[in-house]
């Protein structure tokens, strides 16, 4: 497929291989059955946290309004994605357009980098309600947090777009078989009839950037969390801070432990095509299935609302 739709200025489109050992058709409909069950799943669980939120006005506070931020963040990564891996699986649809394909890599890159700041400013808005009790209201007001949260969707789109636009001016014109399910940066990186060693580099920084930073700022809200709590007079203070702290860390460590996989699937020598495709589906799923349940699970006022409002959708019986 490397002559597809080829011109002197490059190439048009690309070509998705998918999975390279799951090529016969038995095997791409197992692989959809799986995605689509993964997908409906995802939507479902955070689609009833963002419903739960809007429907009980006793969680319209800000931990609660960036908990259904994340959630909706947690619908927008797989959709990025996802649709496109289904018809490559169901349909063997494996053409993606130029520009389809660099809109996709913005697009998730973006969300993902939103999803990290979105997780440091969850840590800051902990340290403030624990460390600093008596200003959290005036601070973190719902409207501030609101135009916090904005800060966070745009600067998560903005941070790609400098290796973003040194890659889109790069001359495409040998092979496009984008050995992925999706228009991954580093797969179609690879394609480049350039030397991109510098953009690399470039590419790399800024990730490693958007890993760390808000790795170190959410580090240090914990440590002069744990500090204060460790002041705080009486068990239970202690037991319920350390229960709210302990759910927001279980879903900082499943999304960086999944960034960490995919860095880790490229850079290793001799790593198979397979475990990198997969590490980075697993980076695109596992956050946003289990973060649902994580916040159900281990929050109780959420798992409370969320039995309430099943209950007032007629999904639950009222005796549940």
């Amino acid at each position: 497929m490397s002559g597809i739709n080829q011109t002197g200025l490059g190439i048009k489109e690309f070509f998705f291989v998918g999975f390279p050992q799951f090529q016969d058709q038995g095997s791409r409909n197992y692989l959809f059955a799986v995605f689509l069950t993964v997908y409906l799943l995802i939507l479902l669980g955070n689609l009833l946290i963002v419903l739960t939120f809007i429907l009980d006005e006793s969680l319209h506070t800000p931990m609660y309004m960036l908990i259904c931020s994340l959630a909706i963040l947690d619908m927008v990564i797989p959709s990025v994605t996802l649709p496109r891996t289904l018809a490559l699986f169901l349909f063997d649809s494996r053409v993606i357009s130029f520009a389809g394909c660099f809109t996709q890599m913005v697009l998730y890159l973006g969300v993902g980098t939103a999803e990290s700041f979105l997780l440091t400013l969850m840590a800051y808005d902990r340290y403030m309600a624990i460390c600093n009790p008596l200003h959290y209201p005036n601070i973190m007001s719902n409207s501030f947090v609101l135009k916090l949260i904005f800060c966070c969707w745009l600067g998560g789109l903005l941070m790609p777009m400098v290796p973003l636009i040194l890659t889109v001016r790069l001359l495409f014109c040998g092979p496009n078989e984008v050995l992925h399910c999706f228009c991954d940066y580093s797969a179609v990186l690879r394609l480049a009839c350039a030397n991109t060693v510098i953009i690399s580099y470039v590419s790399l920084s800024i990730g490693l950037a958007v890993l760390l930073i808000p790795l170190f700022f959410i580090l240090l809200s914990y440590v002069r969390i744990i500090r204060s709590v460790l002041q705080v007079d009486g068990p239970e203070s202690r037991r319920k801070a350390f229960s709210t702290c302990a759910t927001h860390l279980l879903v900082i460590s499943v999304f960086i432990l999944t960034a960490v996989s995919v860095y880790i699937s490229y850079r290793v020598p001799g790593a198979s095509s397979e475990a990198q495709i997969l590490a980075s589906v697993v980076q695109n799923v596992l956050p946003p299935l289990l973060n649902p349940v994580i916040y159900c699970l281990r929050t109780k006022e959420m798992r409370d609302s969320l039995l309430k409002t099943l209950r007032k959708t007629k999904i639950l019986p009222g005796g549940l």
